[in-house]
C-alpha cells in the first residue's frame, strides 16, 4: 500500500496528473527513512530535515510532525516486513506550467514503503569499489530536491565502471557520494567533509560522528582534500539504506591494505548495536 494526496491504496492505483510540478519541473523534496523491526530510525532527525529542505524550497510542510508520525506508524501497518524503507515525496503540486510559485495551490504528497535489505555478508569482509569524478551539481546540495539527475548520472557512471560508488570531487576536496556520505580514515583519525550547502546532512553520517565521539574514534570536521582521500588508510560510506560500508579500492586501487580496516569493524559493531538499542524501544 501507498499514500497519496490523504488516502491508502495499492501501488498500481495511484496517479498524478501529467501537470504536477514535481513532473514537470522536478519542484519538490523528498525523504528516506529506514525502518527496522517497525520502529522508524531516528524519525525526529528525518522529521527536521524534511522540514529543513521545504524551507529550502519555500514549501510549506502539508504536516505537522504529530501528523506525519501518524502517517507513517499506519503506512509501516499496512505494509509486510519488520524491515522496511519509507519514501516521501512532497510537490509543489498540479498548476499550469509556469516557472513562477502557483498560488493557493495544495502540494503532492506520496509515501510509500520498500523492503530493506541487511548488506550481503561479502560487502561486509570484502568492501565496495567506488570511482571518483568532479562534483558538477547545483550549489544547494544541502536540500534533498527530487531533481536528481546529476546524481543520476554520476552514479551510473559507478554502475558502468562495476564500482558501487561515484565518490564525488568539487574544487580539489571531497564532498560526497553520489548517493550517499563519505568519510577517510587517515593516521587513526576518523575525517568527515562538514555539513554545509555542499553536501546532504546525512542521518547515518551524524551517527556515525556520534558513535565515535562515544567510544573514543579521534574525528575531525572539515575540508578533506583529494590527496588525502586518495592516501587514505580507509574510506567508508554511509546512507539510510546502506548503513556503513568500506570502500576498499577507489579508481582501480587499494584503499590501505585492500580490505575493510579496523575501524570499519569496530564502527560497523557500534552501529548494529545502536540498531539493536532502537528495536527494543517502544513502537510510534
Amino acid at each position: 500500500m501507498v499514500y497519496l494526496n490523504g488516502a491508502f491504496l495499492p501501488l498500481e492505483d495511484a496517479r498524478v496528473p501529467v501537470l504536477d510540478r514535481g513532473f514537470i519541473f522536478g519542484d519538490g523534496v523528498y525523504e528516506v527513512i529506514p525502518v527496522y523491526s517497525r520502529h522508524p530510525f531516528r524519525l525526529a532527525e528525518h522529521l527536521q530535515r524534511l522540514q529543513h529542505s521545504l524551507d529550502g524550497i519555500r514549501l510549506a510542510n502539508p504536516h505537522s510532525d504529530v501528523e506525519w508520525r501518524e502517517l507513517i506508524r499506519e503506512m509501516i501497518a499496512r505494509n509486510e516486513g519488520e524491515d522496511q524503507y519509507l519514501y516521501l515525496h512532497i510537490t509543489r503540486g498540479v498548476a499550469k506550467r509556469d516557472h513562477a510559485f502557483p498560488k493557493d495551490t495544495p502540494p503532492t504528497v506520496f509515501m510509500m514503503s520498500s523492503p530493506l535489505l541487511p548488506a550481503a555478508q561479502a560487502l561486509r569482509e570484502h568492501g565496495v569499489a567506488a570511482i571518483t569524478a568532479p562534483d558538477n551539481r547545483w550549489l544547494r546540495c544541502d536540500i534533498k530536491a527530487i531533481s536528481l539527475l546529476p546524481n543520476v548520472l554520476l552514479r551510473q557512471l559507478a554502475v558502468d565502471a562495476g564500482a558501487a560508488e561515484t565518490v564525488m570531487l568539487r574544487d580539489g576536496f571531497l564532498s560526497e557520494g553520489a548517493a550517499s556520505n563519505i568519510f577517510v580514515v587517515k593516521d587513526g583519525v576518523l575525517l568527515a567533509p562538514p555539513k554545509d550547502h555542499l553536501m546532504l546532512p546525512g542521518i547515518t553520517y551524524d551517527v556515525v560522528l556520534e558513535l565515535a565521539a562515544a567510544h573514543g574514534i579521534p574525528s575531525r570536521v572539515g575540508p578533506v582534500a583529494e590527496d588525502t582521500l586518495r592516501s587514505a588508510d580507509e574510506i567508508w560510506l554511509t546512507s539510510s539504506t546502506r548503513e556503513v560500508q568500506a570502500i576498499t579500492r577507489l579508481d582501480g586501487s587499494a584503499v590501505g591494505a585492500g580490505e575493510p580496516g579496523p575501524l570499519f569493524q569496530k564502527m560497523d559493531r557500534f552501529y548494529q548495536d545502536y540498531k539493536a538499542t532502537i528495536m527494543r524501544q517502544p513502537s510510534l
